[in-house]
């Protein structure tokens, strides 16, 4: 494998590492914070972190079958690292990220991470890119979804650390998903209607997908078909459902269901709003929202 080269992005520098790197490498993993869902035991050794950079500087470069470190720098200092592991001769990698604690929140995780990914299938060639991350770690899913990582597999009691198990959720990337990621449109569309769903375009709803990490707010499509189909009972009585497609520039793009008003629900209300993950931060959900509170007074009146 090449040598690794440095790469600038527009905030940082990712970097090779080597021993003079220890004392950072030593504070940063026994920061309780950073180490926090992560496979290291408190204490960390400086001697553990210097023998580390040692056999790091000797790859050179991301190597078949092992793990290489590259620094993170932002302003001049060191910030954090990435970790690459290369399988199938240099086919598939798995990466690997983290931060000191007082650097999160800016972003940094992503913009590194986006680096990393297109050197990796650019400079690399990779086939497939993967990552694993303990499911209560929502900062860290977030940063893999906002690369346009997916989410393949949560497996359970699967991960180790000393006597201590957890599950591990699998994100995963191939190069189809990235240039779709990185082809999604950008900037807010023309047009945004509210469309009805029918037998022509339900498919396409059912395939709407948002991050992992928002299933904590916002139902997947398939539970909120079923909860349609079998809608719960409050007061006495079925909720009414009255579901719509989101379209935009004549794609459907998002879901809304309202709950309609029946004489034991006097009032409509939102009961789900979801806006694909291809087409987040476009201000879809805004509009959508301005159309749906303008049905909901249709409604009322």
């Amino acid at each position: 494998m090449p040598s690794f080269e440095a790469i600038t992005t527009e905030r940082l520098l990712l970097r090779p590492v080597g021993p003079a790197d220890a004392e950072f490498l030593h504070a940063r993993r026994n920061d309780p914070a950073a180490a926090e869902l992560q496979a290291w035991e408190l204490p960390y050794p400086l001697k553990k972190a210097e023998q580390l950079l040692e056999a790091n500087a000797r790859l050179g470069g991301p190597t078949n079958d092992e793990w290489y470190m590259i620094g993170i720098d932002a302003g001049g200092e060191p910030i954090g690292d990435l970790a690459v592991h290369l399988t199938w001769q240099g086919r598939s990698a798995e990466i690997g990220y983290t931060l000191t604690s007082d650097s999160w929140g800016r972003g940094y995780a992503v913009e590194a991470v986006q680096a990393l990914v297109k050197y990796l299938f650019d400079d690399l060639n990779v086939t497939r890119i993967s990552a694993m991350l303990h499911p209560d770690n929502v900062a860290s899913a977030q940063v893999l979804e906002r690369t346009g990582f997916l989410l393949e597999g949560h497996t359970r009691s699967s991960y180790w650390v000393n006597d201590e198990v957890s599950d591990d959720f699998i994100y995963g990337m191939i190069r189809a998903d990235w240039e779709a990621w990185r082809q999604r449109p950008a900037g807010p569309p023309e047009d945004v209607r509210l469309v009805e769903l029918d037998t022509t375009n339900d498919r396409t709803a059912w395939r709407l997908q948002t991050h992992k990490s928002q299933e904590r707010f916002v139902a997947p499509m398939p539970v909120s078909f079923a909860d349609a189909l079998f809608p719960e009972v409050i007061d006495g009585a079925p909720v009414a459902p009255w579901m719509r497609g989101i379209e935009t520039d004549g794609e459907i793009v998002g879901f809304a269901m309202l709950a309609l008003t029946t004489p034991h629900h006097p009032e409509p209300y939102l009961w789900r709003l979801l806006i694909d993950r291809l087409h987040q931060r476009r201000g879809i959900a805004t509009r959508a929202l301005a159309l749906i509170a303008g049905e909901c007074r249709a409604m009322g009146d």
